[in-house]
């Protein structure tokens, strides 16, 4: 095969004619800027809410491809709606900050942990994923995805405070609702029960009410499925129904020890 014919062969594949890869790098630089900015004490904040508003105006010219996109109008809506953010954040880092005992301070909470990260993100790309905006607020995502392990698609709905220790495995579903005062370890998973594409605009992820703790690695799956408030869920659980407020669930495994020095 002759160098033009696979060139030819590789341009016919590219089919997605909105496919821009540079999005991702934007986006991530966005979000980058967007953190900073919000949290770091030297960053000045007028100015890089300028740099951010440009920096927006790129990411809509690639992202909002679609005739009839309102994508002009979100920046302001979004910034006035920030400061609304931030205090949401600040109170989940004083969540963190009082139920963890390894934590030393709220800066400790807002510099080193993971799960703080990623809810920081997950509160600011929900808030452009409630506008409709396509694409950006699922690769902010993904920035904390990447550098978290934690998983939170931005269409959930999640309460003030709300807890991630450990942070890394968590999933959460598109349509998880969590309500207020919810703490998370590590490992979590808040998924469907399937992925049949029929039940795309179906709710398909748990919902959690107030007070709820779910220790590391237990899997709750189902739209249906309802974490009743004040309930605590132990590590390693597999739900796919409903249980009643103030309920303590538990998954106690078969272990054997054997010891395999003999005594003589």
């Amino acid at each position: 095969m002759s160098h033009k014919d696979t060139i030819r062969r590789i341009e016919a594949q590219k089919s997605l004619p909105h496919l821009k890869y540079e999005i991702r790098e934007k986006t991530t630089a966005f979000t980058n800027r967007l953190f900073y900015t919000l949290f770091d004490d030297a960053t000045p904040v007028e100015e890089n809410i300028v740099g951010l508003g440009q920096d927006f105006e790129e990411l809509v010219k690639i992202a909002c491809w679609e005739p009839g996109q309102p994508c002009k109008e979100i920046w302001d809506q979004y910034c006035a709606i920030l400061p609304e953010i931030l205090e949401k954040l600040s109170r989940d880092a004083r969540a963190i900050n009082e139920n963890d005992p390894a934590s030393n301070s709220v800066e400790e909470v807002y510099l080193a942990y993971p799960g703080f990260y990623a809810i920081a993100i997950y509160r600011l790309s929900h808030e452009l994923h409630k506008t409709g905006l396509p694409l950006v607020p699922r690769l902010m995502a993904e920035c904390a995805h990447r550098m978290t392990g934690v998983d939170i698609n931005p269409g959930a709905s999640i309460g003030v405070p709300f807890f991630i220790d450990h942070a890394t495995g968590v999933v959460i579903g598109e349509t998880t609702v969590i309500k207020n005062n919810v703490k998370i370890y590590q490992g979590v998973t808040l998924g469907a029960l399937s992925v049949n594409r029929d039940l795309r605009s179906i709710k398909r992820h748990p919902t959690i009410e107030d007070n709820v703790t779910i220790y590391a690695n237990a899997t709750i799956l189902g739209g249906n499925t309802i974490i009743g408030a004040n309930s605590i869920i132990g590590g390693n659980v597999w739900l796919t129904k409903s249980i009643p407020e103030n309920s303590m669930v538990s998954h106690t495994p078969q272990i054997n020890i054997k010891n395999s020095v003999r005594n003589e």
